[in-house]
């Protein structure tokens, strides 16, 4: 016979409840957290007696007409029964009892009481009692010995015993359950029970199974369990006649097993899959009555088959589907379609082997029941199927549900996929659940916001870490707000909404310089207050209607914003908001979470656009913030905490695992605040619980961050751990930079010296273990002085191979300095010229530098023939960099004094009329590892042939380099080094000379026609011999005595790198004086430059010709000889050392 579940009924306010029949089941008696005691007639009794034994009742139990309760008074009280009269107390404990029952004659009762104590006492005569000591921990369940020679106990300490009563010893234990510092941190209140009569079997429930210990031997004989159960037991509750055990999970599941078979024969699910926590035979017919921790009584009946004892039964390899599929379905498959065994069992088939004949195979049975028309099944075929063929079944029996089917071995599940996981509840980051009377409402960087909702007060206390922000606060909780966020400047609360009141937003701003500092909004019907946080100026709330509303911390509302999904949680820090919500279901425990990041300064923008939360493997989000240098954090529940990176395109580290710093299995750390500099995880210790008492104040504990890398036992894992950590925790330095906030020098030149210095071990290690390509590679990461110091370790170890290899690397992080100082004064000048308000008109935008990479490349494939063409009849070598009006571009040469700056059209500020060819010609081949410094693009065109033949004997061939911005060697070499003020003037005088050119060209074009690539070239050799100094170049002209002074034999490359750190240091003020200086004598190059005759272009060419000769005779002859005399010293330095 199918169960049927009847419609549970409230019975008393949310919190545990307990649950008994009287001796006859005439009566249900159940008890609560209102305090009261209810004896209903039935599950329609609207009016049932109430009897109040106190503020609480956390356990009864009936018997003999007496009516034994535990109270929150520390008490066990006895009343008549029915009449429901005080009959006086039986015995009182330091702390609440948390169970009571009778023995099998109602002679004896046994209580276990959050003191650890176990008390049984004489119902006649409360003097005499027995108590038992040994647990640890507050004692959850108890169950007599049918024979009243054994009493057995659970506890918060993990263990299960089993005393002896008469002499009051522990006869056994086992450690079976998870440790918890009090019952209501408990996973499971573990009601266990001795199988009634012979005593024979205890049933305990552990996890997902039921263990059963055989009575003296004490050994576990047999564990029931059933895949539809996926959270841990509760309580379990055998049958008067022993043959049946009811068993209830937390997440609402009632299963019935018959024990002598092992089989389940029965399965059902709370309507609202709230937990179960009391269970009671009816003690006559097949019933169960049981409640649930919001207070419900429910009941279920038809229990198995009264008739038949050995009826064929569902074996425990199905699974509960009723969550996945959807209307008529659900009656059959609600528990009470169950599967048959894969084995079915001999003698439930012995008797009725004339049946097998009217069993149809699965695959006939699956149509039966899913592929219907209709949603119609046959009631024939079912009944046939469950061996009921009786006439006097009364059909109307079914409508809970159909019965069992036969047992085939052939049967298939109806769906083995995984199954959707309960999504999360929302959450305040640094609170404990909302049911303690007392409870962290929030606990972070800023303060400690305690809750107290108990008889005596509903308030709120508010404490400071650093009193001088503000004082303590004490504030009452009339509106019994649930949330709460503090910061710097003000404090967050927010209430649910009530039948009478809507949900409401209280802030109190104090910080505020006026006498106003508190404002409530209320919000919408039907729209509820689920998460809130605090940032710098502002407030935010999320609520039920999958909004985020942001208000000012005054109380302006501001911006309103739609979630994809319910809000899991909220944090704010400065500008930055980071909301986690639900983006779709998980499955197999599995949460599926999204993050968005959003900064609300002046230029409002969205950092991560819903990206998916990386979490462990079944677990749950349990905290999120920001760390006190503003970068985002999160915890699981698994303990691993993980940081955005956001040198790695926004994606999470996990830097630190808390479970390998707990002692023991059921240990948590609940985290309060991160800081990355100095590196620490603030957290509190919680034995046995996951989140911390009021009281005592707990201690707050430091734990260490570590990389999850591998082999950290090795020397080279270690340091590689230690790299790559301080990498991390110091990004928040550039954010802060970008983000105007001031940050301390010494502690980014610290982190810097403690990065080089690791580095410099691993290359140290790596040269030992004979590593040197991984000597490269480190090196690659190393800043330029680093490098010099691994190039001197590796030529004092003999590997010249790699000193080789490290001096290129070096020599391409020298130009990269280079260029960054250009780029930096060439920022600088831009912005000056941008104040200086030029004029925008569509030519003169076009000579602007631009990053438009696409435009260049344009203007590149346009002109390409041209280019390759013009590169052949105007070969230059000695130009430092090419005119805006030339149509082709040379390669430079390493001999030549003056050799090009080529930097990469795809990367940082260049010059858009640089107009390079495509044709990938070989490059110049050098002679040694210094004359190898040229940096080739992949747009430099070939070297004319007046290059070619003064380039040095081929010795080794220069590889092609990829795009990088970088500038040659050569150029930084040289005393005169490019910058970006020289850049900025020379594009002025370009202009000027190009209008002036292109009058003369129009002139030019109307007497003969002729087109003006000669003139361009001649132009490009008037200005660009002609070019004016930078200001870096001055400066170090006039301070390069003093550098040599302070260190003296330097060679002209370092001084010039000694010059551009001491020029960086310099302020912006005096940086600027200099390049004005420079601008004043190009201005009076550019007014002799007017004054002068432009030459034809005939003549052009001539005198440039007889300019190439001079300087291929005589370098020397050039202007700034200081430039081609280091470079010649630094070539035949070369030539001697190969």
């Amino acid at each position: 016979m199918p169960s049927a579940q009847k419609p549970m009924r409230y019975g008393h306010t949310e919190g545990h409840t307990d649950v008994c029949f009287d001796d006859t089941g005439s009566c249900i008696v159940t008890c609560g957290s209102d305090g009261d005691v209810r004896i209903w007639e039935n599950l329609d009794d609207d009016d049932p007696k109430s009897i109040n034994v106190g503020e609480k009742a956390y356990s009864c139990a009936l018997k003999n007409g007496r009516l034994i309760t535990a109270a929150s008074n520390n008490t066990v009280q006895i009343h008549t029964f029915p009449e429901g009269a005080p009959d006086g107390i039986l015995t009182r404990f330091t702390m609440n009892a948390n169970h009571v029952v009778f023995n099998s004659d109602g002679t004896k009762i046994a209580a276990g009481s959050s003191d650890f104590m176990v008390k049984v006492v004489e119902v006649t005569d409360s003097s005499k009692q027995k108590t038992f000591r040994g647990h640890d921990a507050p004692v959850l369940s108890l169950s007599f010995d049918p024979r009243d020679v054994y009493l057995a106990s659970a506890s918060c300490d993990g263990t299960v015993r089993v005393w002896k009563i008469e002499d009051q010893t522990c006869v056994t234990n086992w450690l079976l359950l998870q440790k918890c510092n009090d019952v209501i941190n408990a996973k499971s209140i573990c009601r266990l029970g001795w199988q009634p009569g012979s005593g024979k079997l205890l049933a305990i429930p552990v996890d997902k199974v039921v263990k059963l210990y055989r009575r003296e031997t004490w050994d576990n004989k047999f564990d029931l369990s059933d895949t539809s159960i996926t959270q841990p037991l509760n309580v379990v509750a055998w049958s008067p006649c022993g043959q049946y055990l009811v068993a209830g999970s937390v997440d609402g599941s009632i299963v019935v097993w018959k024990v002598e078979t092992q089989e389940c024969i029965e399965r059902t699910k709370h309507e609202k899959n709230y937990s179960i926590c009391g269970l009671a035979w009816h003690p006559k017919y097949r019933q169960i009555a049981y409640t649930d921790t919001e207070g419900n009584l429910g009941l279920l009946e038809d229990i198995g088959d009264g008739k038949k004892t050995n009826d064929k039964v569902a074996s425990t390899a199905a699974k509960d589907y009723n969550d996945l599929f959807d209307g008529d379905d659900d009656d059959y498959l609600n528990g009470d379609a169950i599967e048959p065994p894969s084995s079915p069992t001999p003698g439930a088939n012995e008797d009725h082997g004339d049946d097998d004949d009217l069993m149809p195979t699965a695959s006939h049975q699956r149509r039966a029941i899913l592929d219907d028309d209709d949603n119609s099944l046959d009631i024939g075929m079912i009944k046939a199927n469950s061996n009921l063929l009786a006439k006097d079944d009364d059909d109307d029996d079914q409508t809970g549900g159909f019965p069992a089917l036969p047992a085939s071995s052939t049967q298939q599940h109806f769906y083995d996929g995984p199954l959707p996981t309960p999504r999360q509840k929302p959450f305040q980051s640094g609170s404990t659940p909302a049911h303690l009377m007392h409870r962290f409402m929030v606990w972070n960087s800023v303060g400690i916001i305690r809750c107290y909702n108990d008889e005596q007060d509903n308030a709120i206390d508010i404490e400071f870490h650093d009193t001088s922000v503000h004082h303590a606060t004490h504030l009452p909780n009339s509106l019994n707000h649930t949330m709460a966020d503090l910061s710097t400047e003000a404090i967050l609360l927010a209430c649910e909404s009530t039948e009478e009141l809507a949900s409401k937003l209280h802030c109190i701003h104090f910080s505020s310089w006026d006498t106003n500092k508190e404002w409530t909004v209320d919000m919408p019907k039907d729209e509820d207050i689920e998460a809130i946080c605090l940032g710098q100026g502002w407030a935010a709330c999320a609520t039920s209607a999958l909004l985020v509303r942001l208000f000012t911390v005054g109380g302006v509302q501001k911006e309103i914003f739609s979630l994809p999904g319910p809000v899991v949680a909220m944090a704010g820090h400065g500008e930055q908001l980071m909301v986690i919500y639900h983006r779709g279901t998980g499955f197999d425990g599995d949460q599926c979470l999204g993050v968005q990041l959003i900064e609300l300064g002046k230029k409002k923008k969205q950092v991560l656009h819903g990206d998916p939360l990386s979490l462990t493997k079944k677990s749950y989000l349990t905290w999120v913030g920001f760390s006190a240098e503003g970068t985002p954090c999160y915890v699981d529940s698994e303990g691993i905490v993980r940081m955005l990176n956001r040198r790695l395109g926004d994606t999470w580290i996990p830097v630190c695992n808390t479970k390998e710093h707990c002692k023991g299995k059921s240990d948590h750390y609940w985290v309060v605040g991160i800081h990355e500099n100095p590196q620490q995880l603030r957290c509190i210790p919680c034995k046995g619980a996951r989140f911390p008492p009021t009281l005592p104040r707990p201690a707050v504990a430091i734990l260490p961050f570590t990389l999850p890398y591998c082999q950290v036992t090795t020397e080279k894992g270690q340091m590689e751990e230690q790299y790559w950590r301080s990498i991390v925790f110091h990004n928040y330095v550039d954010y802060l930079s970008k983000n105007d906030y001031e940050v301390d020098e010494n502690t980014t030149s610290q982190s810097v010296k403690e990065q080089q210095e690791l580095l410099m071990k691993l290359f140290a290690l790596s040269c030992k273990l004979e590593r040197e390509f991984r000597c490269v590679e480190l090196a690659d990461l190393m800043t330029q002085n680093v490098v010099n110091l691994a190039i001197k370790y590796a030529s004092r170890s003999r590997r010249l191979n790699l000193a080789q290899r490290l001096s290129e690397m070096a020599v391409e992080k020298a130009s990269e300095l280079a260029t960054a100082l250009e780029e930096e004064e060439e920022e600088e000048d831009f912005r000056n010229h941008r104040n200086a308000s030029y004029s925008n008109s569509a030519a003169e935008r076009r000579r602007l530098p631009v990053r438009n990479v696409q435009q260049d490349e344009e203007m590149e494939d346009a002109e390409e023939t041209d280019e390759y063409e013009e590169a052949e009849e105007t070969p230059e070598v000695h130009k430092q960099r090419p005119n805006p009006f030339s149509k082709g571009v040379t390669s430079a040469e390493v001999t030549t004094s003056k050799p090009a700056v080529i930097a990469s059209s795809s990367q940082g500020r260049v010059n858009p009329f640089k107009v390079s060819s495509n044709k990938k010609d070989p490059l110049v081949p050098s002679a040694s590892v210094l004359d190898n410094m040229s940096k080739y693009s992949k747009k430099t065109s070939s070297s004319s042939r007046t290059a070619n033949k003064q380039s040095p004997p081929v010795i080794k061939p220069l590889i092609p380099k990829p795009k990088s911005k970088q500038a040659s060697a050569a150029s930084f070499f040289q005393t005169r080094t490019p910058n970006s003020s020289e850049k900025t003037v020379e594009e002025r005088q370009e202009k000027t000379v190009e209008e002036r050119q292109e009058k003369a060209v129009e002139e030019r074009q109307e007497k003969a026609g002729r087109e003006s690539p000669e003139v361009k070239v001649t132009a490009q050799d008037n200005t660009e011999n002609k070019r004016p100094k930078t200001g870096f170049q001055m400066w170090l002209e006039e301070n390069r005595a003093s550098i040599l002074t302070d260190n003296p034999g330097l060679n002209e490359a370092e001084v010039i790198k000694e010059g551009m750190s001491r020029f960086r240091v310099l302020s912006s003020e005096e940086r600027m004086a200099w390049t004005e200086k420079a601008k004043g004598r190009a201005a009076n190059d550019l007014t002799e430059d007017k004054k002068r005759k432009r030459p034809t272009a005939t003549e052009d060419e001539e005198k440039k010709n007889q300019e190439q000769k001079a300087e291929d005779s005589n370098l020397s002859k050039k202007p700034k000889t200081s430039g081609q005399s280091t470079n010649a010293r630094l070539s035949a330095f070369a030539f001697k050392q190969s």
